[in-house]
């Protein structure tokens, strides 16, 4: 799973700064600019945790099972949030923002499975 991660991570990273120059550069309409860097904000951020999170599996953390489910989720969120939000932006297909909000929800649960491990250490 790690490298799964891994790579979702990188591809993460990549179309988030690939969207946050088209923002920038590409001449588009202002909302599809703020979708772009809206998507983009999220996706780096959540492309680093998830960076964080194959780390700490290649160490084998104790965190454990929370790491797992935190792993998981910012690598779906980044998925169905960052990337319905790219695909909205360049195609105007409104059905590709009826997936975003769920991303939102794997990365809240993400971030959720990482504090309940902190509260609950065993």
């Amino acid at each position: 799973m790690r490298r799964v991660w891994l790579m979702l991570a990188g591809l993460g990273g990549l179309a988030s700064v690939a969207a946050g120059a088209y923002a920038a550069h590409g001449g588009i309409g202002v909302r599809a600019a703020e979708l772009l860097r809206t998507g983009a904000l999220y996706g780096l951020v959540h492309a680093a945790a998830l960076l964080a999170a194959a780390a700490a599996a290649e160490r084998r953390s104790r965190l454990g099972l929370a790491l797992g489910v935190a792993g998981s989720a910012f690598a779906a969120g980044i998925i169905l949030f960052s990337f319905s939000l790219f695909a909205l932006a360049l195609t105007g297909i409104r059905g590709f923002a009826r997936v975003t909000p769920f991303g939102g929800a794997a990365f809240m649960i993400g971030w959720a499975a990482l504090a309940l491990r902190a509260l609950f250490p065993r």
